[in-house]
């Protein structure tokens, strides 16, 4: 398996290598040359593993330039008992009483060590790169921006390692009381938290920025964690295919391959619903993808309308589902991509339309989101986010994070008789307490191992939006062979 850019000017290069790059060399996003394909029976085939059995079965499709021990060994260290609670690492819940017409289930996805779904990601991408690096023997500088949890997964799982440093870019004042805990409490030498004024989207720039000069990434050994990495977007994968077997453990067997089921994602920078989007593409039975946006929905305005307009910074909303405060998916390129059959003149029309507009006009393709991507969306605002967690919590006695509120209600939307619904959970509610007192009156304490977190003293480094600042403070501290 081999990886080139959507912008056709990188040329196929293996697994290990588009570890460590994040962005392709000619500012594109790195995809899988060809999307490996599975048959039923080879899906059937991996219904009794367990998770990270499961995880090294996919990623070997994807990473075939590692040996399959060293995969193995991989996923069993990213996906153990003792950094995740549930020993199914991803427990599904049906939810009762979640919608009139079908049963909605949650795929918990928040059992790691930072109570997020980052970590099904971040936990394997910590293992890879440090046996990459070690297999070449090369130091990484991560250059990273966060509106919320990937940037604490990513330093937990890079807390420590050897010959990786971690630059995390997030927004001042756009993220809750315990995202910054999570983040600014460590205290590895590795890690380097920068809060930058502004929001998401422009401590993304900066990323893409210094990830687009060749001459600074290559001098300082600079790769990327985001979501634009695609070591990410691979280890997603393993959850869609994973829940699917457990919803239809319990279907008869002569029946399951012709079982469809859908799910719905909470969306910001599109990384996650592109997992989907691949895996539906390799052939997991999925009928339906639905994109849940908050008030910041310019995905959903471009799945429903086909155009997509970005907004800028000053448009975009602090909301109570700040980790989706995200209003220039990186991710869609990659998306579009295929929307343009691969094609990378098109796509790279399509940039400069973007650049020179302000937006990019799809309508003419705009059937085909459903009809052949399987992709429906909604948009959820802040009321609407307190009356989800409320209702849930009635009905079935779970409590919801904010951002998965969005999901359940987009899904209550969508589902269909027949049809289960997945809604992949974003986060644990404890990292959200203000808006759960608001929907339930409960009042949710800490997790035991993080009772003190609020109370560690932080250390941040707070950063105007400069890029000639950025850089100077990169430099001064990033490893070197």
């Amino acid at each position: 398996m081999k990886y080139i850019s959507t912008r056709g000017g990188m040329s196929a290069a293996p697994y290990s290598a588009i570890l460590l790059e994040g962005l392709a060399t000619d500012g594109g996003l790195v995809v899988p040359e060809t999307v490996p394909q599975v048959t039923p029976e080879q899906i059937e085939s991996w219904r009794g593993l367990d998770y990270p059995q499961l995880a090294a079965e996919i990623l070997s499709l994807y990473a075939t330039d590692i040996p399959r021990e060293d995969l193995d060994a991989m996923c069993r260290a990213a996906y153990s008992t003792d950094k995740f609670v549930s020993e199914q690492i991803v427990p599904v819940t049906p939810l009762e009483g979640a919608s009139p017409i079908g049963q909605i289930s949650l795929v918990g996805l928040s059992e790691g060590p930072t109570l997020a779904f980052k970590d099904m990601a971040m936990q394997f991408l910590g293992q890879a790169l440090e046996y990459v690096l070690a297999q070449s023997d090369r130091t990484l500088n991560i250059i990273g921006a966060t509106s919320g949890d990937t940037g604490s997964a990513a330093e937990y799982a890079l807390r420590g390692k050897e010959g990786i440093a971690v630059f995390m870019l997030s927004p001042q004042g756009r993220m809750s009381d315990f995202q910054r805990a999570q983040m600014y409490s460590l205290t590895d030498d590795n890690i380097h938290n920068i809060a930058v004024e502004g929001v998401f989207d422009d401590c993304q720039n900066l990323v893409k920025v210094l990830s687009g000069d060749l001459a600074f990434k290559r001098q300082n050994f600079l790769g990327t964690v985001n979501s634009i990495n695609l070591g990410r977007i691979s280890a997603q994968m393993v959850y869609y295919f994973w829940a699917w077997l457990r919803q239809t453990d319990a279907v008869a067997t002569d029946e399951r391959a012709d079982t469809q089921v859908s799910f719905t994602i909470p969306s910001g920078n599109f990384g996650n619903i592109y997992s989907g989007h691949l895996a539906r593409a390799m052939g997991l039975p999925i009928r339906h993808l639905v994109l849940a946006a908050n008030e910041n929905n310019v995905l959903d305005q471009f799945f429903r309308t086909g155009t997509y307009a970005p907004r800028t910074s000053a448009e975009t909303f602090a909301t109570s589902s700040p980790s989706m405060d995200i209003s220039k998916a990186s991710n869609l390129e990659r998306f579009i991509f295929d929307l343009l059959g691969r094609d990378p003149e098109r796509l790279s029309a399509a940039w400069q339309e973007l650049d020179e507009s302000g937006r990019i006009n799809l309508i003419a393709e705009l059937p085909r989101f459903l009809e052949e991507f399987g992709i429906q969306s909604s948009t959820s605002n802040h009321a609407d986010r307190v009356a989800t967690i409320r209702s849930v919590f009635a009905t079935s006695g779970v409590l919801i994070d904010p951002h998965t509120a969005d999901g359940v209600k987009a899904a209550r939307e969508f589902v269909e008789p027949g049809v289960p619904m997945l809604v992949l959970e974003t986060a644990k509610p404890e990292k959200f307490p203000e808006i759960v007192f608001e929907a339930t009156g409960e009042r949710l304490g800490m997790p035991e191992h993080l009772a003190d977190l609020l109370d560690l003293p932080q250390h941040v480094t707070e950063m105007a939006d400069d890029e000639v600042e950025l850089r100077g403070f990169i430099a001064s501290r990033a490893v070197t062979p």
